[in-house]
């Protein structure tokens, strides 16, 4: 395949996807979910760092007490055949036992590992200054998990399948829920973003708006 060719199909996926609230009774095969998630899981991330999880929920019992304090996801978790807890960590200061151990296992020199622990010291501290403030480091944790959650609607949309991302829900009682279920760590992670998977029930009613290319890039 060509480049034109390639470029044309990636466009042709964004301009196909659209924040779909109601889903048909077709589900997603397993093969195609892996896939998705696959791509989420290779996505980048700030130092490397992969902060987090999903959770691929299917237990209805826990569906609908996330229903009931989640008003962006009604529609969603009914109809949609996969859907996803996107979940941040919140031990990923430059000193945590997570931090440490997961570049020990990219970095075995102990001397080399001590020097790449320093710079993020360094980069944590005075840079993005995150450093002893917890909704701060959960806050870049969560940043991290937007880009594997783009990545995983994209892919979705390259091969036919709907997406919607969702923030409408209460996450003090949705992380209430999934530690009460022992689905999460609460002392170590929290609930990022939501977001649902399957095949479209309707078409959009509207084509789809966006900025003009004009007023949302500069070349300087």
């Amino acid at each position: 395949m060509d480049k034109a060719m390639m470029k044309a199909q990636i466009l042709q996926a964004h301009r196909f996807r659209h924040a779909t609230r109601k889903y048909r009774e077709e589900p997603i095969s397993h093969d195609d979910m892996a896939f998705i998630l696959e791509v989420g899981r290779l996505s980048p991330s700030s130092v490397g760092l992969e902060p987090w999880r999903f959770i691929v929920l299917s237990d209805e019992a826990i569906k609908d007490k996330i229903s009931e304090v989640a008003w962006g996801a009604k529609k969603q978790l009914a109809t949609a055949s996969h859907f996803v807890l996107i979940i941040a960590r919140k031990d990923v200061q430059y000193d945590s036992e997570y931090f440490y151990n997961h570049f020990k296992a990219r970095q075995p020199d102990e001397d080399k590992l001590k020097r790449m622990l320093e710079i993020y010291k360094e980069f944590q501290t005075e840079h993005i200054e995150v450093v002893g403030n917890e909704r701060a480091l959960f806050d870049w944790s969560s940043k991290q998990t937007y880009i594997a959650l783009a990545n995983m609607m994209t892919a979705a949309a390259q091969i036919g399948i709907d997406s919607c991302p969702i923030e409408g829900f209460d996450y003090r009682k949705v992380n209430q829920i999934l530690a009460e279920a022992g689905i999460i760590d609460s002392e170590k992670e929290g609930i990022s973003v939501m977001v649902s998977f399957g095949y479209r029930y309707y078409e959009p009613k509207t084509e789809k708006v966006r900025q003009p290319i004009e007023e949302v890039v500069t070349w300087h």
